[in-house]
């Protein structure tokens, strides 16, 4: 049984690789074509009938056929799937050049990119899967119990709010999940999108997941503040030592607080677009060596593999953010929890 539901993933699984690799195929043929027409076309030409330019435009018109002639390198290809652009393409079938939007008394840009429309997208999805499992669950007794989507949805949120959320942060606990659950489901709708054809991963833009921090930081500051109150907060920041001793720990607590955050925005930002990149280097190799053997033996079977534990890293960053969100507001309202305690131990004595 295991070997027939191991070779039904890889028949599902493999056609999508190729596919998406497919749109990278197609851009190195593309200027290899390219660099091989633009040197067919240069050959005939004799000196003689070319008019020589002024001495001060030959070196800027020979820096120009140089770099008509190079095409576009192998790097820049990567990067371009890679990194994030107004134009949405559709190889072969075509592209969308998305809308630009500026405010131009303030110099903002706020143009529609191939990253928004990834997040707009996930969180349709987000709201559809929401909605609709909502309302199946809402729709069953107590002797029903849900299945299919539901079931793993309900399983999820259960173990979010038990095991990482009442984990790490406590008494306390229910107020914080709806967020932990939001940021859990967004996070992994995000991260599964970028692995299907035509997709692009929004949370390996750094904006996306500063954004996702900017929210963790937030809640956390104001938890803290609940919690603890303006002076518990601000002896939060003396770390519990001598006064003689506040000019090196207030500053090093308020760093503290802002290197959270951004441990955050690293972190997922990194480990997504890193697995694309070796995807997209491993592909190029073949290319690159012009060897159908380096394809069939390296290229491939190991991109599956990356591809393969790319749907494990999706699943896994969206756990380690959500988990070090609820570690951060746990530690941020640990004061309130220990006086509770204090406060406990106190009454059973007497």
């Amino acid at each position: 049984m295991r070997v027939q539901a191991t070779s039904r993933i890889l028949a599902l699984v493999v056609p999508l690789l190729l596919s998406l690799n497919s749109h990278a195929f197609a851009a190195l043929g593309q200027n290899e074509a390219t660099v091989h027409e633009s040197a067919a076309a240069a050959a005939p030409v004799a000196p003689a009938t070319v008019a020589e330019p002024a001495s001060g435009a030959a070196p800027a018109v020979a820096e120009a056929a140089h770099g008509e002639g190079q095409g576009e390198k192998p790097g820049d290809v990567i990067m371009h799937h890679i990194l994030d652009n107004k134009v949405y393409a559709f190889e072969p079938f075509g592209e969308i050049t998305l809308p630009e939007i500026a405010v131009r008394p303030f110099g903002i840009d706020i143009s529609v990119t191939k990253h928004v429309v990834m997040v707009w997208l996930a969180s349709a999805v987000l709201l559809v899967v929401g909605l609709s499992v909502g309302a199946s669950v809402k729709g069953m007794n107590s002797k029903q119990s849900p299945k299919g989507l539901a079931n793993v949805i309900e399983a999820l949120v259960d173990f979010i709010r038990t095991d990482v959320a009442k984990s790490n942060i406590g008494p306390g606990y229910e107020k914080f999940v709806p967020f932990l659950v939001t940021v859990f489901f967004f996070i992994l709708i995000c991260n599964l999108l970028g692995l299907i054809p035509y997709g692009a991963t929004a949370t390996g833009n750094i904006n996306v997941t500063l954004t996702l921090a900017v929210f963790t930081f937030v809640i956390t500051q104001v938890a803290a503040f609940k919690a603890q109150g303006v002076k518990g907060y601000l002896q939060h920041l003396t770390a519990g030592t001598h006064w003689s001793l506040w000019i090196i720990m207030v500053p090093i607590e308020i760093i503290g607080q802002f290197t959270k955050p951004f441990a955050l925005t690293i972190r997922l930002f990194a480990n997504m677009t890193a697995g694309h990149i070796i995807i997209y280097s491993l592909i190029f190799i073949a290319f690159i060596l012009k060897s159908y053997i380096v394809a069939m033996a390296v290229s491939v079977p190991f991109a599956i593999f990356i591809y393969l534990l790319e749907l494990f890293v999706a699943f896994l960053q969206a756990f380690v953010f959500t988990m070090l969100s609820a570690l951060f507001i746990g530690l941020a309202t640990a004061h309130e929890h220990h006086d509770e305690d204090h406060a406990l131990e106190h009454a059973a004595h007497h």
